[in-house]
């Protein structure tokens, strides 16, 4: 069997967002040739301002973007990278922006998901009804570094006027105080900009998400040599060295080969073979 899945094959990246500019310096070390698609309208597949809704799941989405690439250029090597924003899933109350970095081979029927959850995020959305409050909005959202999305609050308007990666002040002062005019509450609705051309916050996310993909196309099954040889099941019940009882410290990574379906157990995963008391249930409940 070919053990280099990878080299010397095009791979087939999909964006209208510059996302090559962190993508590809990664996956260059890789040995594949990469090529750029940025003539399909992405937007089509779901926006995050919601004039266009996403159908289905992150994954799901950055799926549909694969295959549309490989549909397009006929190369059974496609990338495609989707984001979502929200709250962070392990850390209440945080905002996060989940990252996926996604490679589609079908000439092996291969799929490997390069994730990154970061709470490094500039997502915020607010309401104003001055160009100083938008300022200040602004400010928080590390303008004009980053693009600002400017619409009327009131939704029958809404969909109508809409302005997209503003980032000098000039052009925010215009979209605020049209937008006031044009909605029925006279309040303008801010967004930061989260295309990723327009944050490059986003950008870093996106680039750590690319490092976990490269990370897992070189990890190859122990048995078959099959990429994307991974962790699937984390346990929990690390001791703690004080009372000896079971904690939610992390035990034993699982890592199982999606082609033979061979296992391989990593016990002590973070390098720690005992808990410290501070987080145990039973010694600080």
């Amino acid at each position: 069997m070919n053990k280099n899945f990878f080299h010397n094959r095009t791979a087939v990246l999909i964006t209208n967002h510059k996302k090559e500019k962190v993508i590809f310096p990664v996956l260059r070390k890789a040995s594949m040739n990469l090529k750029l698609l940025d003539n399909i309208n992405t937007d089509s597949f779901g926006t995050f301002t919601r004039d266009v809704d996403r159908t289905g799941s992150q994954l799901e989405a950055a799926r549909y973007k694969a295959f549309k690439a490989i549909e397009t250029t006929r190369e059974p090597l496609a990338i495609a990278s989707e984001g979502s924003f929200g709250s962070h899933p392990t850390i209440f109350f945080a905002p996060a922006n989940s990252e996926l970095v996604l490679l589609v081979d079908t000439l092996n029927n291969i799929e490997i998901q390069g994730w990154e959850i970061s709470t490094d995020t500039n997502h915020s959305q607010e309401e104003v009804s001055s160009f100083s409050q938008a300022i200040k909005f602004a400010n928080r959202c590390k303008f004009p570094a980053h693009g600002i999305v400017v619409s009327p609050n009131s939704a029958g308007d809404k969909s109508q006027l809409i302005f997209k990666g503003v980032k000098t002040l000039s052009k925010l002062k215009q979209a605020v105080m049209e937008c006031i005019e044009r909605s029925d509450d006279k309040n303008a609705f801010l967004e930061s900009d989260m295309r990723a051309m327009y944050n490059p916050t986003r950008m870093k996310v996106i680039k750590k998400a690319t490092i976990t993909l490269l990370n897992k196309m070189n990890s190859k099954c122990p048995d078959c040599g099959w990429p994307g040889f991974e962790v699937t099941e984390w346990i929990k019940g690390l001791i703690c060295e004080q009372c000896s009882l079971p904690t939610k410290g992390m035990l034993k990574h699982i890592y199982q080969c999606k082609k033979c379906l061979f296992q391989k157990v990593h016990q002590y995963p973070h390098g720690l073979q005992y808990s410290e008391p501070l987080y145990c249930d039973f010694c600080n409940p």
